[in-house]
């Protein structure tokens, strides 16, 4: 039975989430999806062009850079005001701020940069238009500049049609409470179109949900492994019980996602939010898929498979490794694409700069490749007894670069896997029965009956052990050598283990010299005559 676990409390995740969930909020990439964001005070146009300086452009970029600063005083120059009107005019400049960058998207490249304004949109030529707002009753009111003269110059204010439904345009935002009650620099834009009030409230609603997100995984992960426990499976309680990070981090997402609104962004700062949101799931199916990784990993390792091949352990680990990488891989390019980065250079970059990396680690990869040709071929596995070349011993460990062996000697020898594919090996531990193999020599002083008495005892001594492998038993008069007269003796005894083997070969041998001394005869041992011919002085 598979026996994983998460490893601690469901809370011990939740200070890396926090870590990367404030990170992507408070972050400033490039903005999100197509639209661009509503422009500031430094606003520069994307082309070079002759921007006059009385054009519907320059009105508008000096009344957003006014508001910008705070000065609606000088931003209510630029309201076509009745004499009425003029002490509320600051207070209607910041109304009409708040709603523009609430409904339009403010391009200051698509306002005409000619004194005389736009002459494509059919209006007079003293009239261009910004857009269109809804009213109370939604039906849609526009938004447009007129010719004045102001000063002795010319310049182009907001058309008084438009500063009279600033008030109610004003009354049904959504967040008005907000701009009533919060301190004037708190209602200044900051980065990316995000009020500083919004900036300083991201980071708690990132806590928060984050406080949410953990309770809900605390809620969530219990129940799912009450009910993996009813299978008689066992992936399932190992998947459910490392979900513990991702589930919270996703819940989190979620919270956010539903508290969002509380907010009130601007449309652009509300993509570039609800961006680093997505972004923010992205981190929580990646990490979900690295934990799956792991999950997979122990279940082959302690599956009929995994035990039966030992030696292929470190390639699951090895595979497993590799995965991660290529998923951070993949999980890099699909945040960067989501933050609006282009990502085609950057794999032609991962490309040259794999290119390169392969041609530096030849060596590394070669050993790599021979750790999966062993693990293929399986000639060995960890623990079992080799004969390499020129030495033997017993295999210690199976490395990604190396292969230890520890010698008789007790000496260890490390092989690289790049090698040791290409090398001669030989197996012991694979044997399924050890062979006997040896030669007997017996004096010249025996008879040919004490030889038949001798080669019958010893083929019965062999067929009698209980270990013997019937098939294939070999004991015949082999030779009449200078000194002796030689039996030649082969058998296997059905076993894997040489220590047993040992045994038994010991037993056999003192039951041949029993035959032997019964029969009448011994054995020999090397023996030379030398005659001398002739006188001794």
């Amino acid at each position: 039975m598979v026996n994983l676990h998460a490893g601690g409390s469901m809370l011990r995740p939740v200070p890396f989430a926090l870590l990367v969930f404030s990170l992507l909020l408070v972050a400033a990439p490039r903005a999100f999806g197509q639209t661009p964001p509503a422009p500031s005070a430094n606003a520069a146009p994307r082309q070079e062009e002759a921007i006059d300086s009385d054009s519907p452009r320059t009105s508008l970029s000096d009344f957003l850079a006014a508001c910008d600063r705070g000065d609606y005083q000088h931003a209510a120059e630029l309201l076509e005001l009745l004499p009425t009107e003029s002490a509320r005019g600051p207070a209607l400049a910041r109304k009409l701020k708040a709603v523009l960058d609430r409904h339009l998207s403010l391009d200051l490249d698509s306002v005409s940069a000619e004194s005389l304004g736009s002459r494509a949109d059919g209006l007079a030529a003293t009239t261009d238009e910004l857009g269109k707002i809804p009213d109370a009753k939604g039906k849609l009111q526009p938004v447009r500049l007129v010719r004045r003269q102001r000063n002795n110059a010319d310049r182009w204010l907001f058309a008084h049609a438009t500063v009279q439904y600033i008030d109610a345009w004003f009354n049904e935002l959504p967040h008005r409470w907000m701009l009533d009650h919060l301190p004037e620099p708190l209602l200044r834009p900051g980065p990316r179109g995000v009020l500083r009030w919004q900036w300083m409230a991201l980071p708690l609603l990132a806590l928060l949900s984050l406080m949410a997100g953990a309770g809900i995984s605390r809620l969530v992960v219990p129940l799912l492994r009450r009910i993996a426990s009813k299978t008689p499976a066992t992936w399932d309680d190992a998947i459910i019980a490392r979900l513990g990070g991702p589930v919270a981090l996703a819940s989190a997402v979620g919270v956010s996602f539903l508290a969002l609104p509380l907010l009130a962004l601007y449309p652009s700062a509300d993509r570039f939010v609800s961006g680093m949101l997505r972004t923010s799931f992205f981190v929580a199916f990646f990490w979900t898929l690295l934990r799956l990784v792991d999950v997979l990993t122990d279940i082959i390792k302690v599956s009929p498979w995994g035990i039966s091949h030992v030696a292929s352990r470190s390639l699951v680990s090895l595979a497993a490794r590799i995965s991660k990488v290529a998923l951070a891989i993949m999980a890099v390019v699909a945040i960067i694409s989501e933050l609006g980065y282009p990502v085609a250079s950057l794999i032609a970059g991962l490309g040259i700069g794999g290119l390169a990396l392969a041609l530096a680690s030849q060596k590394t990869v070669e050993n790599l490749f021979g750790a999966f040709s062993i693990g293929v071929d399986q000639p060995f596995r960890e623990g079992d007894f080799v004969k390499i070349e020129d030495f033997m011993g017993t295999v210690e460990a199976i490395g990604l670069r190396s292969t230890r062996v520890r010698t008789l000697d007790r000496t260890l020898i490390t092989v690289p896997n790049g090698k040791l594919a290409e090398m001669r090996i030989e197996t012991f531990a694979v044997r399924d029965r050890i062979r006997l193999a040896c030669t007997l020599g017996l004096v010249y002083g025996t008879t040919a009956n004490q030889m038949r008495l001798v080669v019958a005892g010893l083929e019965q001594t062999l067929r009698q052990h209980p270990k013997i492998w019937t098939e294939n038993i070999t004991v015949r008069l082999k030779e009449l050598t200078a000194s002796s007269l030689d039996i030649e003796i082969m058998a296997w005894f059905m076993t894997a283990d040489y220590a047993e083997f040992q045994l038994i070969r010991q037993e056999i041998l003192l039951e041949f010299m029993e035959v032997v001394e019964k029969a009448g005869t011994s054995f020999a041992f090397p023996t030379r005559t030398v005659h001398l011919a002739g006188k001794l002085p």
